[in-house]
Order: structure tokens, then C-alpha cells, then sequence
């Protein structure tokens, strides 16, 4: 079952998320197949007439790009700076920025006219290099505006100049380009300059001469510096990752500046347009002593050892920062009338580069010393961070600067945020991430070495006690949150608020309600995509974040997230601090805590063989890439939730069935405390597509799908639970437009699979129970999108937890080449 949830196998879309889309759109243009659609067809007789137009353009083109080169020289030499800005300023043109920035603005508007505002958002435009122009405004209090074009609207009234430029010898040149109806369009002009405006540096033996690529890159309207200082990127070699870079490369990664590989310029050039720089960078394989290389900059999966490994830095609402020390001290968060002095903030808005967070602590330490901690730079970018400790004298005064800076950070009052949790979202500005009073368990939970310890200090039956561990071991959670790339270190994200997570849950919700019901198009509807987008990564810090582009993204990267970030809270709150000593039995706590009944079964006992039968009967390989992975059983645990119905109460329910569920493991703990919870949205894509429901299977290798972790980490959990279908069973064999009826009314659904299991080999169990277990086989429904029979409940108290499968994943047979490699010719 998905249980409210999409692959819990996240390394297939781990690919996806953590090396951002761009790089895949990327790649998907140098690789583009011959079929693709973007492609221009070849054609067999137009040929002529297409070569024929194509040169008429270029030639007008030309004429174009000539006169509005002349232009430029002509105005560059009769009209000051001041004028231009004045120019700028009399035709509600952007007139502030460098000279160097305002010579060509001017002369643009002077040339093809000036331009309109923003059809998105009523900002204002401005080109940048390559031709593409971009808004500046912003769409909303979360997001700049996502607008560009390389066709910008334009003012239709001639341009006002101001009295001095009329006693100019250009006045005549103006005027007559004054006139809208004198304007040339700029469409026309097809020589884009894709390196406009950039200044690129050369490291390394490249491909080409140096010389070569100075010619190209002035060609192409760049410039070529010596240096590194404030250049656009460097462009290095291959061999420059093989060495761990120059001089050269380890003061652009010191200044931040980026390391790309030769294949940008090519690319950019040959495309006509600018390339994304993050797509083509090296500075991951490249260190440099003192500096670390930001976690975004990382290849993914140096990324996620980086953070699976790394402390927690702050473990909840009274969590001293690790890295400045005075916990081990004995140094508090200040707590001062209902008020602790302890906030975690975020800012994502990708259309200004902004990915950012802040930590800001007030800390006593004994003898009653007060330090203010402030903690602020970009989200993965540990290395530079601004880091201030400062010791204060006074109490009063250190709350005053604590409050003026969270005031300057967000817009909004500290003491009316932290009482009532009032706050609104300022354009740039960061928002709080509402943290709770607790530890995260990538803290609180049991590290490795306990694991044994604490197992073995156990009155719980000893495989109780081993089921126990792996749930309160922090090495799950771990794991979940760097799969879905939410493991920053610095932000506790196992340990926000019930508020906090109300708030994600809402954004969600209101997000899908407003793009199902839309009627914009184009880049209306791109700007939504784009808002929601730096909403939810300022809501849920990342150090990848991305722009949503589908209902798959929403699915895989907002959902799913949501729901296992918000069991993992449960986790946390129920497994505390287990980091000190497990003398005491800390395992048996938790399982009191837990309130749920587990007991191994003996594998002499019926529903063992039961469930043995069920499991191999309705099991189809998993498969990743080209290797498929059997299972085999662990164990079999009997569980009694308390959250969740008797068998004796869902005996008196109609129709029920004993169906598969596949959950993550760091998702168990709150199904066996709270019971399953139903999808919290409906999407129309895998997992979400029968809206608010409880998904189950009677296949195995359904569930199996959603239990598979890693092949690293190859054990995992089957979940067998009754349901009941309700007196009437909607059966479906494509999803459901509208799930809203089945929610309301709380129907249960059956949606048919092109494999379903042999009926006649199906049973009844416990009396009254169908258990749906026999060989798969091909069903009628050969067009379902579903791959096996689906079950949708949408009462969470027609479901009860009953079985827990600890499985393993195994390879199946795999022959491998083990044949000694020929020896080389002499």
C-alpha cells in the first residue's frame, strides 16, 4: 500500500530531485533524439525555400543588428550619462545601477522603444545576457516574478526626451526613432549575443586555444579577463579536476565564483543562448584547503554521506548550536516571561538567488553570562556563513538587539510571533520556521553503538526488543530525510510545530485547490508553479530546491514530503532523548508509550503460514534499473493498535478484506500510535489519484514497491491490515475524475489491475475476513493504468494494523563476467 504515500524508494527519484531539473532539461537539449518534437522535421522538397528564407532574415538581420550598432556608437559619443538616466527616468525606465549598465539600457529603449510593464505582475522588465528579458517584480510576498521573453512588450507612445538631448546632433537620429511606427522590431533581429554582458575567465589547457576562445567569446558579446575578480565564472579544463585545480580555480571557489566545464561556452554559443552555470559545474570535485564546498555543489551523493554523518545542530526549541560549544557548558536558551529566545528562519525565493537561513540564540551560561548567537548564510553553504557569538551585560538590552533583528529579518515583532505565532510574510524577507519544545530524533534517537546495548538491556522479548530498536534508532529517519533531500543539519526539521506543519499542510491544499480550478495559461500559470515553489522550500528548508513543475512534482517532492516529515515528528516526540544511558531500559518506554500490542509469531503458528502463503503467491520482483529484487521473510509480527479498531469491532462491519500496505520504516512508529492516516490531498498521479484515501493491495508486490529502501540498505516492513469496503464497493478500472463524492459519502473503492489473483484460490480467515491470496494473473482490464487490484478506504476506522513483515530484499541471480581480462599485446 502507499499509505498516504508516494515511492518510498526515493533513490529513483532522488536522481530527479538532487540534481535539479535544470541539469536534466539541460542534458535533455545536448542529448535531444531525432524523434523528439522539438526538433524541426527535415524536410524532403522545401528545402530550398526554408534555406532561401532563412538567408532573407539573416540578411535583414543584419541590416538590423548594423544600424543599431551605429546607433550605439553615435549615442555613446554625443549624449552623457546623465542624459541617458534623465531618459530612462522621463520614460519610467529602471534609471538606477552602474554607468556600464545604464549606456546600453538607454540605448535599447532609445532604439526598439521603451518597455512596458510586467504582464504578470505589473513589474518592470530588463534584458539580460543572451537577449532574454526578465521582470523584476515581484509576484506575490513569497516569489519574484517568473515572467521572460525575448519579445518584451512595448509602449505604444513615442519616447519623451528630455530638452537637453534636443540640442544635441542626435536630436534628429531621436526623433526619428520617437515615433512607434519608425521602430524596428527586435525579433528581427536574429544575431543574439548569448555572452552579452558577461566576463568569463580561461584556466587550464582547454580543448581549444585560448586565443580561440577569446575571439569566440568577444564575438559572441563577452569579454575575457585575466583574473578571476569579479568575473561571471572560470571555464577549466578536465585536468583541472584530476589535479584539485590551480590557483586560479581555488580563489574562484574561495570567492564564490563559479567553476564551469569547457562544454558551457560550446553549448551556450552553438544554442544561442546562455546556459545554466549550475548545470556545467566542477567546483564539487574540486576542495580547497579551509573551504568547504557548498552541500548544493556536492554531487548528490557526496552530499547525502555529508549529511547522514553530520551532528544535528540544533535539536529542538531549547537546543543550544553544537558548534559554538557552551551546551557543554551547561549553557540554556534564555527563557524570560513565556518567551525563549531561540528562532530558526528561511528564505527561498530562486528568482534572486535566495536559498537562506538564519539561527539566532540567546544562551546563559553559568554565573549568569549572556550570549546573543547569530548564524546567517546560505542553506548548505556551511563554510560561509556569518557567525557571530557576542557576551552580553545586560539582559534587557541583548532581548532589545534579539527583537530588532528578527524584526529586521522578518517584518514582523518577535514577542507577537513567539506568543501567538501572528505573523506575515514580507517581500525578500525570512519567515520563521516555528520549531518545537522537544529533541529531533536524528539527536534523541539511538546512535549506532547504542543499538546493541540497548536491545540486550531489555525486559521485551528479545525480537520485540530488536523491532523496537530499529524504530528508535536514529539511522531510519536519517535516511528518510536524506532520500527526499530535507537532512540540512542546521535546521531541526524532525521537530517542528503541530502550527508549523498545519501551515505546510494548508499551503498544499490551497496550492492544488487554486491550479485545478485556474484558468490562466502560459506564463500566468508558470508564475504560480514558481510562487508555491519558493513558498514550500522557504517552508521546508533544502538544500536543492527547484521549481515544481507538475502535479508528479507536487506528488514526489511536496506530499509525500509533508506526510513522512510529519511522521517523523510523531517519532520524535515519542522516542525523546535515548542518548544517554540505556541501563534503564529505554526500549520497553517506548513500547509502553507507544500503545500498541506487538508479539512475534512462532513460525509452527497458522496465520504465520497464512501470511507466508499470501506473501509468495502475490509477490512480483521489485525492479531497479535492470536488476530485479526477490524477498525474503525476517520475521512476522502480530500488533494491536490502540488508535485503531478491533478485530471484535470490525467484525461488525460489512466486507472485509486482509490487504497489503507498503509504508517507509520511519513512517511506522506514528501508523502503530495514531493508525493509518488517509492521502492528505488527491492528485491525478500514483498514490494520490483516489484523493483523501487509505490505499491498499492484494498483491505483495504492490506494497513491496513502497517497502523497498535501498540496495544498500536492502530490510524493510510489509504492512497487512483489515478493511472494511462499507456495505457498497465502487468498483473503477481508470481513476475517478472527481473523488470528492467517494470522500463525502466514505465509499469504499475497488480499482482494477491488468494482474489480479486467482479467485479460486482465495480464503476466508478469522470467520468473515476474505483474504484475496492466489496466483497473479492477467485481468479484462488490459488498458488500467494500475498494475495490480488497488483499495480505497476513506475511514480511517474501517482499517486496523494487524500484521507487521519484516522483510528482506535479495538480488535475484545475476551471472556475472568473471573471466580473466585478456592480457595486453607486447
Amino acid at each position: 500500500m502507499k499509505v498516504h504515500e508516494t515511492r518510498s524508494h526515493a533513490h529513483h527519484d532522488e536522481e530527479r530531485m538532487l540534481t535539479r531539473k535544470q541539469k536534466a532539461d539541460s542534458k535533455q537539449l545536448q542529448d535531444e533524439p531525432e524523434n523528439s518534437p522539438t526538433k524541426k522535421p527535415k524536410t524532403t522538397n522545401g528545402g530550398a525555400d526554408e534555406k532561401k528564407a532563412e538567408e532573407d532574415g539573416k540578411a535583414t538581420g543584419d541590416v538590423a543588428a548594423a544600424e543599431f550598432d551605429k546607433f550605439c556608437r553615435d549615442t555613446s559619443e554625443h549624449l552623457s550619462v546623465q542624459q541617458m538616466r534623465q531618459i530612462l527616468k522621463d520614460n519610467d525606465q529602471d534609471s538606477s545601477g552602474p554607468d556600464d549598465a545604464i549606456v546600453p539600457r538607454c540605448q535599447e529603449i532609445m532604439f526598439y522603444g521603451p518597455l512596458d510593464k510586467c504582464p504578470v505582475c505589473g513589474g518592470a522588465l530588463e534584458c539580460s545576457s543572451g537577449g532574454t528579458y526578465h521582470c523584476k517584480g515581484d509576484f506575490s510576498e513569497w516569489s519574484s516574478c517568473s515572467y521572460s521573453t525575448r519579445n518584451p512588450p512595448r509602449k505604444e507612445e513615442p519616447l519623451r526626451i528630455p530638452e537637453s538631448v534636443h540640442k544635441t546632433p542626435l536630436s534628429d537620429l531621436i526623433k526619428k526613432h520617437q515615433d512607434p511606427k519608425n521602430r524596428p522590431l527586435k525579433e528581427q533581429v536574429i544575431t543574439v549575443k548569448p555572452l552579452s554582458g558577461m566576463m568569463i575567465s580561461l584556466s587550464g589547457r582547454l580543448t581549444r586555444t585560448h586565443q580561440y576562445w577569446k575571439s569566440q567569446i568577444e564575438k559572441n558579446g563577452g569579454k575575457v579577463a585575466n583574473s578571476v575578480i569579479g568575473v561571471t565564472c572560470l571555464v577549466v579544463s578536465p585536468a583541472e579536476q584530476e589535479r584539485g585545480g590551480s590557483s586560479k580555480v581555488a580563489e574562484a571557489v574561495e570567492r564564490g565564483i563559479p567553476v564551469v566545464r569547457e562544454a558551457w561556452l560550446l553549448d551556450s554559443i552553438e544554442k544561442k543562448e546562455v546556459q545554466p552555470l549550475d548545470a556545467y559545474d566542477v567546483a564539487s570535485d574540486i576542495a580547497v584547503d579551509g573551504r568547504g564546498i557548498p552541500l548544493d555543489k556536492l554531487d548528490p551523493s557526496a552530499e547525502a554521506l555529508e549529511n547522514i554523518t553530520s551532528e544535528l545542530k540544533v535539536y529542538g526549541k531549547r537546543g543550544v548550536h553544537k558548534d559554538i560549544k557552551l551546551q557543554d557548558e551547561g549553557g540554556k536558551i534564555l527563557e524570560k516571561d513565556g518567551l525563549l529566545y531561540n528562532c530558526a528562519l528561511s528564505v527561498c525565493d530562486q528568482g534572486r538567488g535566495l536559498n537562506d537561513f538564519c539561527i539566532m540564540q540567546l544562551i546563559v551560561a553559568p554565573e549568569n553570562r549572556l550570549h546573543m548567537y547569530y548564524r546567517k548564510g546560505r542553506v548548505g553553504d556551511t563554510a560561509r556563513v556569518d557567525d557571530k557569538l557576542e557576551e552580553w551585560e545586560n539582559e534587557d538590552g541583548a532581548i532589545k538587539e534579539f527583537s530588532r533583528i528578527f524584526e529586521e529579518l522578518t517584518g514582523n515583532e518577535f514577542e507577537s510571533w513567539e506568543r501567538e505565532k501572528k505573523i506575515q510574510k514580507k517581500p525578500h524577507k525570512f519567515y520563521p520556521l516555528d520549531v518545537a519544545d522537544g529533541i529531533e530524533v536524528r539527536h534523541g534517537g539511538l546512535a549506532l553503538r547504542q543499538l546493541g546495548v540497548a536491545a540486550a538491556h531489555s525486559k521485551l522479548d528479545p525480537m520485540v526488543a530488536n523491532f523496537m530498536k530499529i524504530l528508535c534508532s536514529q539511522e531510519i529517519y536519517r535516511y528518510a530525510l536524506m532520500e527526499m533531500g530535507y537532512d540540512y543539519p542546521e535546521i531541526p526539521i524532525g521537530m517542528l510545530s503541530d502550527v508549523h506543519l498545519e501551515r505546510c499542510e494548508d499551503s498544499l491544499l490551497d496550492f492544488v485547490e487554486r491550479i485545478r480550478s485556474t484558468k490562466e495559461a502560459g506564463q500566468q500559470v508558470e508564475a504560480l508553479w514558481a510562487e508555491f515553489s519558493n513558498k514550500w522550500f522557504t517552508l521546508m528548508p533544502s538544500t536543492r530546491p527547484f521549481y515544481l513543475r507538475d502535479f508528479a512534482d507536487i506528488a514526489d517532492h511536496a506530499a509525500s514530503v509533508f506526510e513522512s516529515v510529519r511522521d517523523i515528528n510523531v517519532a520524535s516526540r515519542l522516542i525523546e532523548d535515548m542518548s544517554g544511558s540505556t541501563l534503564d531500559d529505554p526500549l520497553y518506554d517506548r513500547y509502553v508509550k507507544l500503545g500498541c500490542s506487538i508479539s512475534a509469531l512462532s513460525k509452527d503458528y497458522d496465520d504465520y503460514k497464512m501470511i507466508l502463503k499470501y506473501l509468495e503467491k502475490t509477490y512480483d520482483p521489485v525492479r531497479v534499473g535492470d536488476i530485479s529484487y526477490g524477498v525474503s521473510v525476517e520475521n512476522i509480527f502480530a500488533v494491536e493498535p490502540s488508535a485503531c479498531p478491533s478485530l471484535d469491532d470490525l467484525k461488525k462491519l460489512p466486507n472485509k478484506v486482509l490487504l497489503w500496505c507498503g509504508t517507509r520504516s520511519s513512517n511506522l512508529l506514528r501508523h502503530l500510535q495514531n493508525g493509518f492516516l488517509p492521502a492528505v490531498c488527491s492528485l491525478p498521479v500514483p498514490g494520490y489519484m483516489f484523493g483523501k484515501a487509505i490505499v491498499c493491495s492484494d498483491a505483495a508486490a504492490e506494497a513491496a514497491k513502497y517497502g523497498f529502501t535501498a540496495v544498500d540498505r536492502p530490510e524493510g516492513f510489509l504492512v497487512l491490515a483489515v478493511a472494511s469496503m462499507g456495505e457498497e464497493i465502487m468498483e473503477f478500472s481508470s481513476p475517478p475524475e472527481d473523488t470528492k463524492s467517494l470522500e463525502q459519502k466514505k465509499l469504499g473503492a475497488k480499482f482494477h489491475g491488468r494482474k489480479k489473483t486467482d479467485e479460486s484460490e482465495h480464503f476466508v480467515w478469522k470467520d468473515d475476513i476474505k483474504v484475496p491470496c492466489g496466483r497473479l494473473i492477467e485481468s479484462q482490464h488490459n488498458d488500467s493504468p494500475f498494475n495490480y487490484n488497488e483499495y480505497a478506504v476513506y475511514d480511517p476506522q474501517q482499517v486496523s494494523i494487524r500484521f507487521l513483515v519484516a522483510v528482506k530484499y535479495d538480488e535475484e541471480a545475476v551471472e556475472y563476467d568473471t573471466a580473466e581480462p585478456d592480457e595486453p599485446e607486447a
